[in-house]
């Protein structure tokens, strides 16, 4: 089984973000274990912390270099990304030289009550991913549409269609993983 860990972009209690993260997890089933991390218990990015790391940052960087891959499941906030994720993505990154995402195949997905769901944050954020040293899935996209009472409190999808969708993006992700999992790149994310 490889271990996934998941960024969710959102801290709020009942996030839908949260919500399809669970969905996609359980549409996962044993092929895949999903370790949520807390982002909400990271400090600020500040370099002048190196020189005596928060144990918050180690416990993120140890539990990125260990995952197989990298699910990130966000809102959109303002046409763009959580700063959330990005302060995360920086930590394990850094410091320089010992960059913890390198390599790691990475999944993309987010949904909101809009119609075109999380389409414009994710292009955003497709565009900075590469840096960090991800192996970024392309297809399929999921940006959904969340409406009330599309996923259950099961964490089940119960819109036949949308179900089939998720579990296809599923299955294409694991395909992702094995297929470039492993990959040996420099531990260096742009400067």
């Amino acid at each position: 089984m490889k271990t996934v860990a998941v960024l969710v972009g959102s801290l709020a209690h009942n996030s839908i973000n949260r919500q399809l993260a669970r969905s996609l997890d359980k549409l996962a089933g044993a092929r895949l274990h999903f370790d949520y991390i807390d982002l909400g218990a990271l400090p600020h990015y500040n370099n002048d912390l190196w020189e005596n790391p928060p144990a918050v940052v180690l416990d993120l960087k140890a539990r990125a270099e260990t995952a197989d891959a990298v699910l990130i499941v966000m809102p959109e906030i303002n046409r763009s990304y959580p700063a959330m994720i990005k302060n995360a993505l920086d930590w394990a990154s850094r410091p320089y030289g010992d960059n913890s995402w390198a390599g790691k195949p990475l999944g993309l997905s987010g949904t909101s009550p809009g119609v075109i769901g999380t389409a414009a944050g994710q292009n955003q954020m497709r565009a900075t991913l590469p840096l960090y040293g991800f192996v970024v899935m392309g297809q399929p996209e999921v940006y959904l549409q969340f409406k009330p009472g599309l996923i259950d409190e099961n964490h089940d999808i119960t819109d036949d269609v949308t179900r089939g969708f998720l579990a296809t993006y599923v299955d294409r992700f694991v395909a992702w993983i094995e297929a470039h999992g492993q990959r040996s790149l420099p531990a260096v994310a742009a400067q």
